[in-house]
């Protein structure tokens, strides 16, 4: 093994470290794990400031996506005047303008996307999920901009820290609770329906369903009762005819003599 080493070694394109190499890597590492622990406090900061500021709408779709909505909306009550379709498909604005210019399928879900509720959802439901999602976070987020402790906590929110502000009382969610199991029972039941359909079309019909009736109210079927209309030649007739014709036209032979 050592002989292996020192052949690889002698062979390697590396060189040895310097000081100042070692500096910058040491500069570099200790950058990352800055950003990582920056990262950390934020996310734990944005969690606690959600709760605070909306809670019902941090219990619907989590603090990341209910502060992207939040954000791209303008303000939590911007938010709260859009209509649920609006909701629906909030950032993807560009897909929606290109699907109306190409007279093509307008986009289901902008950043509902990445909801846990609508990623939890099969590939055909997602759409039906992010709609009824979508109804329900109009609900919520008119809920946390309207009432009266979403107003004293954003107003108490000016000059304390966000610990402070986020106390038991104003932080639990209220309707939220009630529209998540309205949207998850609606999952479960879309998902037994599709599965419901997809045995009905699998399952193989059964061998009785296509044998031939050969009785009838107890009776068996009797051949001989059936009468069949005998239809004369169509030449016979054509001769009939003309017989017919004969002394008519003889008749009126002899009155015009």
């Amino acid at each position: 093994i050592a002989a292996e080493v020192k052949m690889s070694a002698e062979t390697s394109m590396g060189t040895d470290i310097t000081e100042e190499d070692l500096m910058h890597i040491n500069t570099l590492a200790n950058r990352v794990e800055e950003l990582v622990e920056y990262r950390a406090n934020l996310a734990e900061y944005l969690k606690v400031r959600m709760k605070a500021v909306a809670p019902n709408l941090t219990y619907m779709v989590g603090e990341v996506i209910g502060a992207r909505l939040m954000a791209h909306s303008g303000s939590l009550l911007n938010l709260s005047k859009q209509p649920a379709s609006t909701i629906q498909i909030l950032g993807a604005e560009k897909a929606l303008f290109r699907a109306l210019k190409t007279k093509s399928h307008t986009p289901k879900y902008g950043l509902l996307f990445h909801a846990a509720l609508v990623g939890q959802a099969p590939p055909k439901l997602k759409g039906k999920i992010s709609r009824v999602l979508a109804a329900k976070l109009s609900l919520c987020v008119r809920v946390d901009a309207l009432t009266e402790a979403a107003e004293a906590a954003a107003t108490a929110a000016g000059g304390k820290a966000a610990e402070e502000v986020a106390s038991p009382a104003l932080s639990e969610p209220t309707v939220a609770i009630s529209c998540r199991r309205y949207v998850e029972n609606k999952l479960l039941q879309l998902e037994q329906q599709q599965n419901s359909g997809l045995s009905r079309s699998t399952a193989k019909p059964s061998a009785a369903r296509y044998e031939p009736k050969r009785q009838m109210n107890g009776k068996s079927y009797d051949a001989s009762t059936d009468v069949v209309q005998e239809k004369k030649h169509r030449l016979s007739e054509e001769a009939e005819e003309e017989e017919d014709e004969k002394p008519r036209k003889k008749v009126k032979r002899e009155r015009e003599n």
